[in-house]
């Protein structure tokens, strides 16, 4: 369970990374926003505070790929009451004119155990090339997985990305060929409803998306349900998402948005 959720807080921060990026397709005005989350697990009948999380997203110097960095952090809560702290980070560099992947790097840590990884999208090659070290462990052979890719192939942030910039009404769906640790995998997202949410930005209007992530050889092969609330304005700031499973309700709120 503790492992579950580590991975689903950081699942949120890698699909809401690029809702907070702006409100138009090659405008950099997103360049240098700061947007903190914390996550909840409710369990037992009882809400812990289990994790902060940060992303910044900014334009990369000399060209137009936008890099967003991701970061979740385990709080005291999670370490005393499972004795088990996680630190996870990615760092995704994304094509803004073709609105597609070309380099995820990643940082697990989970107590003791550590993995880095980086994912290259090659279009050329049509190819999606993953390889996972143990740097605590340096006789450790990689873990290296390939795999085929399309021309629109996207990873988590990437995805969302591409979603941002497409108009969003209820009931509309879209299917993005995500790729994670090497794999891909196909995900359904659907538009169900536009709801009044509150934030620290306010009360606003905010479209209710549901990504298919839980199942049979999706994303994560188990019982489960995410729901995003995004809002519907320029500025499209996730403002909470809640993920239900066997294992308890892991809610994610918004805590801050800034801009330099």
């Amino acid at each position: 369970m503790n492992r579950f959720v580590s991975t689903s807080l950081f699942l949120f921060v890698a699909i809401a990374g690029l809702f907070a990026t702006g409100s138009a397709q090659n405008d950099f005005s997103f360049d240098g926003e700061t947007v903190k989350y914390e996550g909840k697990l409710n369990r037992f009948k009882l809400n812990f505070s289990v994790a902060e999380l940060t992303f910044t997203a900014r334009k990369a110097e000399n060209s137009s790929d936008l890099l967003v960095k991701g970061e979740a952090v385990s709080k005291g809560t999670l370490i005393s009451l499972f004795r088990f702290s996680f630190v996870q980070q990615v760092n995704s560099t994304i094509d803004i004119n073709a609105v597609r992947a070309l380099k995820t790097v990643k940082l697990d840590v989970q107590k003791e155990r550590v993995r880095e990884s980086e994912a290259i999208f090659d279009y050329k090659e049509k190819r999606v090339t993953y390889v996972e070290t143990d740097p605590k462990d340096k006789m450790r052979a990689p873990r290296r997985i390939a795999s085929e890719i399309t021309d629109q192939t996207h990873d988590m942030v990437s995805g969302i990305y591409y979603l941002r910039t497409q108009q969003l009404a209820i009931g509309k769906k879209f299917e993005l060929q995500i790729s994670d640790s090497g794999l891909v995998y196909k995900v359904p997202v659907v538009v169900t409803a536009r709801e009044r949410q509150n934030s620290p930005l306010g009360k606003l209007w905010c479209w209710r998306i549901e990504p298919e992530i839980f199942g049979t050889g999706r994303f994560i092969e188990r019982k489960g349900k995410m729901v995003i609330w995004m809002t519907d304005d320029e500025r499209r700031v996730p403002v909470r998402a809640q993920i239900n499973t066997e294992y308890g309700r892991v809610d994610i709120k918004l805590k801050s948005y800034s801009k330099k």
